[in-house]
């Protein structure tokens, strides 16, 4: 299985940059992992929410191939322990899944289409975290995931 983590704009802090690649280089030792970044839109001042949302969604859902698995990052999807989430990595594994892909929307959400095409939606927390620092969180529990899967001691319980 692949993983891609689709998300809206670029990581402007530094700091928070390096977390981000190193986190990434850690999960390539464990599966193929894909950090593709979605350009924000061009003068958004001018557009409503519906219609950020809208460009927004189409440049999500042309990023996509027909056999990917969605899962969307919201804030009122399904809540995990660490342990969850990695069984629930595990699920995806074992389905047969080739390319598993989370998205982090852009500030206002997602459009009804995107919602339409995900198989699943994921909350890190139902508090509200910047879409920078979601990225972070994102790789790293995925990361640790693969490590609760191999019995190593990253994770402790």
């Amino acid at each position: 299985m692949n993983i891609k983590l689709l998300t809206i704009g670029k990581t402007d802090n530094k700091n928070l940059q390096a977390l981000i690649d190193d986190y990434s280089k850690r999960l390539g030792f464990y599966i193929k992992f894909d950090l593709e970044i979605i350009p924000d839109i061009k003068n958004v001042k001018n557009l409503s929410e519906a219609q950020q949302k809208e460009k927004e969604g189409e440049l999500i859902l042309s990023k996509l191939t027909p056999t990917d698995h969605l899962i969307l990052l919201d804030e009122n999807g399904k809540e995990f322990s660490s342990m969850g989430f990695s069984e629930f990595l595990q699920k995806k594994m074992n389905a047969g899944i080739k390319t598993l892909v989370f998205v982090i929307g852009g500030p206002y959400g997602f459009s009804e289409q995107v919602y339409q095409k995900a198989a699943g939606k994921v909350s890190l927390s139902q508090m509200t975290f910047s879409h920078q620092m979601v990225r972070l969180f994102v790789i790293e529990q995925i990361y640790r995931g693969f490590t609760i899967l191999k019995n190593e001691p990253y994770h402790h319980q």
